[in-house]
């Protein structure tokens, strides 16, 4: 699946969409930043409530597919404009983390 499929999904709102063709080959979940960089794998869409900078240095670092932010967080727009010059994908619900991450590994299959 790549990230324009799940954007054709319709299941979460796009604040950025940026090398959509980009391979989705796992979930992960996560809110501490330094576990993130640790542990999220490559071409993962990494699912969080961190709405800051520093989750764009984390996602650019492990190759991330996408950030979805969950649970409602916002970003302020220089955030936004940051990921679009860093072809980050950003998307978000207001659904619960676990929640969110169920939706796409359904469909992930």
């Amino acid at each position: 699946m790549t990230v324009q499929n799940l954007i054709d999904a319709n299941i979460f709102t796009v604040l950025n969409a940026a090398d959509t063709d980009k391979e989705i080959t796992k979930v992960f979940c996560c809110d501490l930043l330094s576990v993130a960089m640790s542990k999220a794998p490559a071409s993962a869409c990494w699912i969080t409530i961190m709405g800051n900078i520093n989750t764009l240095a984390v996602a650019s670092l492990t190759d991330s597919a996408c950030v979805v932010l969950a649970e409602g967080t916002s970003l302020e727009d220089s955030v936004i404009e940051k990921a679009a010059q860093q072809d980050i994908t950003l998307l978000r619900t207001d659904l619960p983390i676990f929640d969110a991450g169920l939706k796409v590994q359904s469909l992930l299959g």
